[in-house]
């Protein structure tokens, strides 16, 4: 069996290290599994990226102008790349590597990788199609997460995110009726990482008909597991004598990520108990991290953005506990990361989170934005237990993450949508 994943980068954000995990695990359990990508920038043979990168500049800037004029005066950079349309992107079906897999599995496609155009002329080549989603992005007009927005289980149309809240007819519909046209009769299977987002993706106008299921993403229990705490944090260079809290996210002021969450929830900590600041710190890794440690009343170490897998997992290795109050998210890597080095994690009862840590077996569910709540499971975590907690993470994910299981579950959609494909049912 033959397989080309699709992803718009190798693996610059979770979507891309997801999809390189998974044609690891793929090519790790029998299957030949490449990789199509625009961004490369490793030397591995398994990765193909797409020719003429002139051209692909020009597909995603031609996007993000006429999202851009869609904006106009009510341009914000959280907006702007808070949308997709589709509109722009490169017809891979005369690549060799397209032409010689049995299955095309999409995964991030977004910002000039492939358009709505693309993914119909793939459709239309005769090859079975599987489709990731790492967030809701294929089951709504244009946005990626519709936090408390319904109209996606309608119809989208007056999207929040454009100028004066839309229209009855706005981009958000006109880009929503080209994905009910792209989907009719088509033979794709779209699985969702998360229990949380199959749920929300079957509610979707555009799901009506389509199959629908949910397979976590993989890891390499080979990289990310315990290991020597001290040595990690002497790599790392953080202090030996104390408690290391982590937050981590590709850019660190992310407003999704709960930043100012984990901030308000630390500084309360500080400022109920004496001692917590002389026996624990704080490790921030993203970009801009440097801009929130002024803001914490406690000893921090803004580490700056990390791709290497070995460090961040030395990162982790280096933490007593894992803190991500994302307000909306759906399967995050970094709470796997974490756990599979035996990091206790807290996190908000929200999207995928409490399928990821189990309250007070792994990990703290706190309650949604509750400073308080989260605060509170900060402390109980960073408790007397902490080694039961650790042990419980490491075996959740070995059952639930490891690459043999998710590769299984894999392979058996993909044979499964061969077989519908080869029988046109």
């Amino acid at each position: 069996m033959r397989i080309l994943i699709v992803n718009t980068s190798e693996n610059t954000g979770g979507a891309a290290v997801a999809a390189n995990r998974l044609k690891e695990a793929l090519n790790n359990n029998g299957v030949k599994a490449k990789m199509l990508v625009i961004h490369k920038s490793t030397d591995d043979i398994t990765v193909v990226p797409l020719k003429h990168k002139w051209l692909t500049r020009w597909h995603f800037l031609t996007e993000r102008l006429g999202i851009f004029l869609h904006l106009h005066l009510h341009y914000s950079k959280d907006k702007l790349f808070g949308i997709d349309t589709g509109s722009s992107g490169t017809d891979i079906t005369r690549l060799p590597e397209f032409r010689e897999a049995d299955l095309i599995h999409l995964s991030w496609i977004n910002q000039g990788m492939l358009s709505l155009a693309d993914i119909r002329r793939i459709l239309r080549s005769g090859k079975p199609v599987v489709w990731t989603m790492h967030d809701l992005w294929p089951a709504t007009g244009i946005c990626h997460y519709a936090r408390q927005c319904p109209r996606f289980k309608t119809g989208c149309h007056d999207c929040r995110l454009l100028p004066g809240g839309g229209s009855a007819n706005d981009l958000s519909h006109k880009v929503w009726k080209r994905k009910r046209e792209l989907y009719h009769n088509a033979n794709i299977c779209f699985v969702a990482c998360s229990k949380w987002l199959e749920r929300q993706a079957r509610q979707s106008s555009l799901m009506v008909g389509q199959r629908v299921t949910s397979i976590p993403n993989p890891i390499d229990t080979r990289v990310f597991a315990p290991a020597d705490k001290p040595s990690a944090r002497q790599r790392m260079e953080l202090p030996a004598d104390k408690r290391v809290i982590l937050f981590v996210a590709q850019r660190a002021d992310d407003e999704r990520k709960g930043a100012q969450y984990f901030i308000d929830a630390v500084n309360s900590l500080v400022a109920s108990s004496p001692t917590f600041a002389t026996d624990t710190c704080v490790a921030i890794i993203g970009k801009r991290g440097e801009e929130l440690a002024p803001m914490l009343h406690i000893e921090t170490h803004a580490l700056g953005y990390i791709a290497d897998e070995k460090a961040m997992a030395d990162a982790y290795n280096s933490a007593d506990a894992f803190v991500l109050p994302s307000l909306e998210d759906n399967l995050p890597n970094t709470i796997m990361e974490a756990m599979a080095c035996g990091v206790p994690c807290v996190g908000f009862r929200v999207g995928g989170i409490p399928e990821m840590i189990d309250h007070q077996r792994n990990g703290y569910v706190a309650n949604f934005k509750d400073t308080a709540d989260l605060a509170a499971g900060i402390a109980w975590v960073l408790g007397p237990d902490s080694d039961a907690l650790r042990r419980e993470a490491v075996r959740k994910v070995a059952h639930n993450y490891s690459q043999q299981s998710v590769a299984a579950q894999y392979i058996e959609i993909y044979s499964e949508t061969i077989a519908l494909k080869r029988y046109n049912l």
